[in-house]
């Protein structure tokens, strides 16, 4: 939400956005989306205290409270649609904010299920004085960084041929190898950028009729979303995340991935709660078809792949409303579907250091900052404190 000045109550002031202090404040920021506004609101109850949760100047309690209780108020609102009888949300702030990082706290069979990165994963010293972040989880964007960089899979390698670049030449020739990561930038480096502008321009969330179809009654069932179907075509955690939310309130979730496509395995044993599991190879024509004929049965089709990834397999929004009327299309994608880097790849480590936030959080942990050369070890840290 575009207003005055930034600001956190720590260190210098960023001219763009008001921030958000308290989740009664970020809850409405929300709900006008879907067309709801302080009628709603009143139905929520915030617990908990207040920020700082963790230790960072982003409020991120506020914020997690906030989503969860959005997502509260869509179920009542469902509940209410199916038995006439509204419920109230009450939403713990410092709950929240440890459900944001519920895969740190998993157990499998009684021991702690290991999130380690890969070594080379990590924010890097380049040669004119800036930072670079490479993205290794992946097998394949951890072989396109080792190969525009020429080096083997070796932190101190990878570290002396970074510190050969510039920052911006490495990020775009990366990118361009098909691998993840960027240069860190400030936050108002990021509101110059040409991306940045693009998102700054729009909403936080967008609705958008795809097409015209009958109203449906929902399925019978005794929770919010029972007997609604959904297709669940993302990866990692944000896209996962959603589908699993869908499933807690009741919605019958299919998880569609391909078993060629590398995963981490301990991601989805986080957000796979509730969902069954296929895999489909959807370069394959054959099996385009039968997702085209799970689609006529769903209600829900999410996906996280890059803006136009779909439609060139004829699965764009329009050509999925047609064979499925009604059918909820939900898109998710790192840099939004408008700018030069709406095709992008990008995960939530790379947002947060193209964006600032990554900067803004180093200059607020004591001891750690980006405006010396201090180890790129200790800097790794201060990513996992920001996700």
């Amino acid at each position: 939400m575009r207003r005055g000045p930034m600001h956190n109550d720590r260190g210098p002031r960023v001219r763009g956005y008001k921030i958000m202090t308290t989740p009664n404040e970020a809850l409405r920021t929300i709900l006008p989306v879907a067309g709801w506004g302080d009628g709603q609101a009143a139905d929520v109850v915030f617990t908990g205290g207040a920020d700082p949760v963790l230790p960072t100047p982003f409020r991120i309690g506020a914020a997690g409270a906030a989503t969860l209780a959005a997502s509260g108020l869509a179920a009542t609102e469902l509940w209410q649609v199916r038995t006439g009888r509204r419920q109230r949300v009450t939403v713990d702030l410092r709950q929240a904010a440890a459900a944001l990082r519920s895969g740190h706290y998993l157990h499998l069979a009684g021991t702690e299920v290991s999130s380690a990165r890969n070594t080379v994963m990590g924010v890097y010293p380049t040669r004119d004085g800036r930072w670079s972040y490479l993205h290794c989880n992946f097998p394949n964007h951890r072989a396109a960084a080792l190969s525009v960089l020429g080096v083997p899979e070796d932190r101190e390698a990878v570290a002396r041929a970074v510190a050969t670049w510039n920052a911006a030449d490495l990020e775009e020739a990366i990118i361009a190898a098909k691998g993840a990561g960027g240069m860190a930038r400030t936050q108002a480096e990021w509101a110059r950028h040409p991306q940045g502008a693009a998102v700054a321009a729009l909403p936080l969330m967008e609705i958008i009729r795809i097409g015209d179809s009958d109203p449906e009654p929902l399925p019978t069932g005794d929770r919010p979303l029972s007997g609604i179907r959904v297709l669940d075509l993302t990866r990692v955690l944000a896209g996962p995340t959603c589908a699993r939310t869908l499933a807690e309130h009741g919605a019958d979730v299919l998880r569609i991935t391909g078993a060629h496509l590398p995963s981490l395995g301990y991601q989805e044993l986080d957000t796979g709660h509730g969902k069954l599991a296929a895999h489909l190879d959807l370069r394959a024509p054959g099996d385009v078809d039968i997702l085209r004929g799970l689609v006529r049965k769903a209600d829900v089709f999410s996906q996280g792949y890059r803006p136009g990834t779909l439609a060139n397999r004829g699965l764009s929004p329009e050509e999925l409303a047609a064979i499925r009327p009604g059918l909820v299309y939900v898109s998710l994608c790192a840099f939004g579907h408008a700018g030069p880097w709406a095709s992008r790849r990008g995960f939530d480590t790379v947002v947060q250091t193209v964006s600032g936030m990554t900067i803004r959080q180093a200059e607020c942990v004591p001891g750690k900052t980006l405006r010396g050369r201090n180890s790129t070890r200790s800097r790794r840290s201060i990513i996992a404190q920001v996700t």
